[in-house]
């Protein structure tokens, strides 16, 4: 009734965000502009958290750089776990009667309610073809995206009915720090005490008598890193499930759930949470994957790293299916946007993606179907068709050399490239914000054109378990050796 809008218009919520790690400032800054919230950076990274009035969860869910969200039931700073197993995951245990459940399960449904409105989403491109083969190589999904960091990342790893569970795990670092042991596992709580009192009903279908709630179904998602603890996650999210089942009287269920509580563990920070995203927010702009398709929060980051400014032109010269530029045309429809690439079906799969966008935007207000700022253009990447000092900002993902290209081509390619984006960008104020795993190569690549291009700042991130740098770099104002005699 009226009642419960004007409770809703009361209630607060911290709000937790995971966002690619590298660029939590970038989220931060983010929030403060959009919703006028200061955020506290969490310390294992790649997680912000903020407080919000309930009513900010939709601008919350249009927030460009967070992956995930969680509303937070209660964060501890210094946890004391006790050294011995059972008496540590007993204290979980008992955690779950003292937690102040009430306020963050009512920003749960609010956040329900607001899915429902946004008229069902379809669910079959989660399964198309192009999108499976991005499951398994690109990193795009939760868990794939961090794998070998010693810091614990995104939770949903086994998003139900995409992947089967605890099929993402968490590969031990390979980065010679010391290693912790970190898993994220579920909890499967045997269903053996849901047999009904005899009354010869069963309440798990949701088919309940009238006036009665509806049983909820719900998992544990465990994550956690630290090398102090006695227990595995998997045991801390059984034995913590078990009480949240006895507390509330749900039934676990691994798939198909409607809560998904989060026990996010990292060293003696504890932070217990509820899901408020079902899958990663990073897939909202992208239909046709390729085996290499950035996430669209890491596209965001990197073009606010360059600031980008209204009239800016805007090339991604090795564009692949079109991430970059398809994000940068819908946060920034005042630049225009030019996305090319040497692969012809990369070309082709970004031109999908960019019909499926116009697509959306015409649904959206048929009135004025406005294009898109962006053109996409197949072209050699050492011999762009522009004209020298013609363009503000170049913003690519260069190619790893793991999945396309190799390393070695890497030598030759990635000098000729920064010469030629050199060429095209404006002497003094053009910039160039690029990713690249295969940093000792860009390096000495950057190291030869050290005339055009000064590096003013490095992001370290991880894409698809790789370690990855973002470097952001300045054009001097030397002038760039013209290749062309007819321009």
């Amino acid at each position: 009734g009226p009642g419960a809008a004007h409770e809703g218009a009361e209630l607060a919520a911290v709000i937790g965000a995971t966002v690619p790690t590298g660029f939590e400032q970038t989220a931060a800054e983010e929030v403060q502009e959009k919703l006028g919230s200061a955020s506290r950076i969490s310390r294992d990274r790649g997680k912000i958290y903020f407080a919000v009035p309930a009513r900010s969860l939709p601008q919350v869910h249009r927030l460009r750089s967070v992956d995930n969200l969680f509303v937070v039931v209660e964060e501890f700073r210094d946890y004391r776990f006790k050294e011995n197993k059972e008496d540590a995951l007993k204290d979980l245990e008992d955690l779950v009667k003292k937690l102040p459940w009430t306020d963050p399960l009512k920003v749960w449904e609010l956040n329900n309610s607001l899915k429902k409105k946004k008229t069902k989403r379809k669910k079959h491109n989660l399964q198309s073809p192009a999108s499976k083969e991005k499951l398994n190589d690109g990193g795009e999904e939760g868990g794939a995206d961090q794998k070998d960091t010693n810091d614990q990342e995104d939770c949903a790893q086994n998003i139900a009915g995409v992947e089967p569970a605890g099929s993402q795990d968490t590969e031990k670092p390979q980065n010679g720090g010391e290693e912790e042991e970190e898993n994220n596992e579920q909890l499967d709580v045997r269903d053996e005490e849901q047999v009904s009192s005899g009354s010869g009903t069963k309440a798990d279908d949701g088919q309940t008598a009238e006036g009665e709630a509806k049983m909820l179904k719900f998992r544990v998602t465990c994550n956690r890193a630290g090398d102090k603890h006695s227990f595995t996650s998997n045991e801390a999210a059984r034995d913590f499930g078990g009480a949240v089942q006895e507390h509330f009287q749900w039934k676990a269920d691994m798939t198909n759930f409607d809560v998904e509580v989060l026990l996010n563990i990292h060293n003696n920070e504890v932070v217990v949470g509820i899901a408020l995203t079902e899958e990663s927010l990073h897939r909202r702009n992208i239909t046709h994957f390729g085996p290499t398709t950035l996430r669209s929060t890491l596209a965001y980051g990197m073009l606010r790293l360059c600031d980008p400014q209204p009239t800016d032109i805007i090339v991604d010269p090795m564009c692949g299916t079109g991430a970059i530029p398809i994000e940068g045309a819908a946060e920034w429809p005042g630049c225009y946007h030019i996305a090319g690439d040497n692969n012809p079906q990369a070309v082709k799969r970004a031109a999908n993606n960019i019909c499926s966008l116009l697509r959306k935007n015409e649904s959206k207000d048929s009135s004025t179907a406005l294009g898109v700022p962006l053109d996409i253009i197949q072209w050699d990447i050492c011999n762009l068709p522009l004209r020298t000092g013609s363009v503000d900002i170049v913003v690519t993902d260069m190619p790893f050399g793991k999945r396309i290209g190799s390393k070695k081509k890497n030598w030759d390619l990635y000098p000729a490239c920064l010469m030629e984006m050199g060429r095209i960008c404006a002497p003094g104020t053009g910039r160039a914000v690029l990713l690249t795993q295969d940093k000792k190569c860009f390096a000495k690549a950057l190291s030869r054109v050290g005339h055009i291009w000064r590096r003013a700042q490095t992001v370290w991130v991880n894409v698809g378990g790789l370690h990855a740098a973002v470097y952001l770099l300045r054009r001097t104002w030397e002038r760039a050796e013209e290749r062309r005699s007819f321009w």
